[in-house]
């Protein structure tokens, strides 16, 4: 296997299932922001591998024409996997069968989500209450499934802080693995947390630990929550023992977090931060392939969202923010790009 130094043991290859990726630190699903343009900006920047957003059962089975370009798999961005989430198996299994038929490489179960609309609705997060039908899901998309592509899980360390949320979460774990789970995200923090509070990485520590203890060192642990520094990735991975990490929150409007952390891994200095020129090239690029993907319109309102968080990166963030935000067209959007960058 490649190995990256970082002064310790180095860090090998995540391997899930057939997919070998070198550089063990993926852009994870983030609803709403990891479309095509993200991902190819992220590509751009060193990202391997990338998740598309979070997909619903029902909107994949059901939808048609142009808003199905959301689950496309496009030239230039193999490998690429996708997340679905839901709570109807029959719903699952007929979802998994197109993403599958239209090209993605990996099928990511997501029962994380701690959106209150999902919860609500039984799905995400939900389901680490509900062990017996999340493990029922995860068998019958296996079975669709069939070895053709890997399958993945994303899970947070439970819904709540109780001890019957914590055997929950191995319950779950345990039966994707015997069901043919070949990797799992785990977030370190509860779905009831959100994003409140620190990310809990001695929890995502000790669930590396349990498999490797029980022989089960190939399943391969992803380690998410709080990356938001080259640095502090590279030192939680260490303490962790993690096989890759997922770049989440921390890459929206921040693609050079993949370039320093690569970097740091191949033993270099970190590189600057991205200087006016720079952060204006992408900013540019970024919106070009969007307008190409969505149109002008829808293409404007997409990028505002990315833009709050680009503009973090400017010294003059709150006025380059409020400039964005009132885009409406092309041309308001490369007249920010002048004044600003």
């Amino acid at each position: 296997m490649e190995s990256f130094d970082i002064g310790l043991s180095g860090v090998e290859s995540l391997r899930l299932g057939s997919l070998v990726i070198k550089f063990p630190v993926i852009q994870a699903a983030l609803s709403g922001y990891s479309d095509f343009p993200m991902r190819m900006i992220s590509r751009s920047f060193g990202a391997e591998f990338t998740i598309s957003e979070v997909l619903l059962d029902q909107f994949v089975v059901s939808v048609s024409g142009r808003k199905s370009q959301l689950y496309f798999v496009r030239e230039g961005e193999h490998p690429c996997g996708v997340q679905i989430m839901g709570n109807n198996s029959d719903l699952m299994c007929s979802a998994v069968g197109r993403l599958i038929d239209v090209g993605f490489d990996l099928i990511d179960l997501n029962f994380a989500c701690p959106v209150k609309k999902v919860l609500s609705r039984g799905r995400g997060g939900w389901l680490l209450r509900e062990p017996e039908v999340a493990i029922g899901i995860i068998k019958r998309v296996n079975r669709v499934i069939n070895g053709v592509v890997p399958l993945t899980i994303k899970l947070r360390k439970g819904y709540d802080d109780t001890l019957q949320s914590r055997n929950n979460f191995f319950k779950i774990l345990d039966g994707a693995i015997s069901n043919g789970v070949c990797g799992v995200t785990v977030h370190g923090r509860t779905v009831l947390q959100r994003y409140e509070g620190i990310s809990d990485w001695e929890f995502v520590r000790s669930v590396k630990e349990y498999l490797v203890s029980g022989g089960k060192s190939g399943v391969a642990v992803i380690g998410s929550g709080d990356l938001f520094e080259a640095e502090a990735a590279i030192e939680k991975m260490r303490k962790s023992g993690v096989d890759g990490l997922a770049l989440a929150r921390g890459a929206i409007g921040n693609p050079w977090l993949f370039r320093n952390i690569k970097s740091l891994m191949a033993g270099k200095a970190l590189p600057p931060p991205p200087n006016l020129a720079e952060q204006k090239e992408v900013l540019r690029k970024h919106f070009e392939i969007a307008v190409n993907l969505y149109g002008e319109l829808r293409a404007t309102t997409t990028m505002r969202s990315f833009a709050v968080y680009y503009s973090k990166l400017h010294p003059r963030m709150p006025e380059v923010r409020s400039d964005f935000v009132r885009t409406k067209t092309v041309k308001d959007w490369n007249n920010v790009l002048e004044k600003w960058y």
